[in-house]
């Protein structure tokens, strides 16, 4: 068996049709867009090639960098949001009363879709008659926000359905890091006199650091190509306000038909996820890893 899998060929037929499948799914379209970008294309007609036209003017385009800095706050508020989603989880593995109840109630979140989160969260901020507003009212607020139409809160109130949305996905994965270390370990420094303050920050952090990584490039990446509820919710409105690069992108592409110039903004926006990942990655890289 050895022999048969130090073979070169035997391992190049194995991984061929998962190279394939990458291929026709992920390289190809990916190369297409670029290409697509070169040129000036309504998506249906023929296509004229015009070379990094459309790429200089999306370095121009304040609307796309507009947009972009809009991708970035949000990245920066789901990074930031893994702290809460951490000690939540911390408190759920550290055996409280109804544990469980609460892992299952963080949970649900997960099993609704974007659209019918954007469209449960869009009656709650509704201006007359939303939960929100209702509240407020009865504490005595007189003229309540317009939560989805002023252009000065409009990102702030979308990112809160965001954010829980991915509420139980983090606290799930950070529940399971801590389920995984050992309780001997825990054991002896409660014996040692740990506090459980000391323990979580000098014993249970380090030990789930590479997992606590993983989940910042995950939130990053996610929240530079998010799309759907935002979409749902304003389409990028009002004004812009809360525009971002994948609304952007859709818009020029499949609202403007311009579908040249729309990829070369799906294209911009791949290069700089994949800055941005290299980035973090780099500032994230362990010199050792902690074993136990």
């Amino acid at each position: 068996m050895n022999k048969v899998m130090s073979d070169k060929w035997f391992i190049t037929l194995y991984i061929l049709p998962a190279m394939l499948l990458l291929g026709i799914l992920i390289f190809i379209p990916l190369i297409l867009t670029g290409y697509y970008g070169l040129m000036r294309w309504d998506g249906i007609g023929s296509m004229e090639f015009i070379g990094l036209t459309n790429y200089i003017n999306v370095i121009q385009d304040g609307v796309f960098w507009r947009s972009a800095g809009h991708s970035f706050l949000l990245a920066l508020f789901s990074t930031l949001s893994l702290i809460i989603y951490l000690a939540v989880a911390m408190i759920l593995a550290s055996k409280i009363k109804g544990s469980d109840f609460l892992r299952k109630i963080y949970l649900i979140p997960m099993l609704l879709s974007s659209v019918a989160i954007a469209q449960l969260w869009i009656k709650i901020y509704n201006p007359s008659n939303g939960m929100l507003n209702e509240i407020l009212r009865g504490l005595g607020v007189q003229n309540p926000p317009l939560w989805l139409a002023d252009p000065n809160i409009v990102l702030y109130s979308i990112f809160v359905p965001i954010l829980w949305q991915y509420a139980g996905f983090y606290i799930l994965i950070y529940y399971a890091a801590l389920k995984g270390i050992p309780e001997s370990i825990v054991e002896a420094a409660k014996i040692d006199g740990a506090t459980p303050v000391q323990i979580a920050f000098k014993i249970k952090l380090p030990l789930i650091m590479g997992v606590v990584k993983v989940t910042v490039v995950l939130a990053i990446i996610g929240s530079l190509k998010y799309f759907d509820l935002i979409w749902v919710m304003t389409g990028g409105g009002p004004n812009g306000a809360s525009e971002v690069m994948a609304s952007y992108m859709y818009k020029l592409a499949f609202a403007n038909n311009n579908f040249g110039y729309g990829s070369a903004v799906a294209f911009m926006l791949l290069l700089i996820t994949l800055l941005v990942t290299l980035v973090v990655r780099k500032l994230t890289a362990d010199k050792e890893e902690i074993q136990y």
